[in-house]
């Protein structure tokens, strides 16, 4: 079992980023290893999708239901605060999720403490 971070920095707007690095996130938890997810910058706009069909990238899944699964399996989120602040989201964005805002120096000790850190 590896320890894999997944470090999510592309918002809605970039469809097959975004629901790549959902999708990664998910086969790595589906295949035993522990996942942590860090969504900065535009990527903090993910977890506002509310609709299935809202983003849906091509070959790599359907937004709305990648979250579902992490809500389901309770797959921990960081989020950066000051990322999600400057778009104008409060606490209300983390509420149906396994999440919690984080500063930059969280990201870096969930990077020197991954076997793997994967960016999209």
């Amino acid at each position: 079992m590896s320890k894999i971070l997944i470090h999510i920095h592309s918002g809605p707007d970039l469809k097959n980023k975004a629901t790549l690095g959902m999708l990664v996130a998910i086969t790595a938890y589906k295949n035993q290893n522990d996942v942590n997810i860090f969504l900065a910058a535009d990527g903090v706009h993910l977890l506002s999708i509310k609709k299935e069909g809202e983003v849906v990238g091509q070959g790599t899944g359907d937004l709305k239901s990648h979250l579902d699964f992490l809500k389901e399996n309770k797959i921990k989120l960081y989020v950066s605060g000051m990322s999600a602040k400057a778009r104008g989201y409060d606490d209300k964005l983390l509420s149906e999720f396994n999440a919690e805002f984080s500063m930059p120096d969280k990201l870096l000790l969930l990077s020197t403490e991954s076997d793997s850190t994967l960016c999209y």
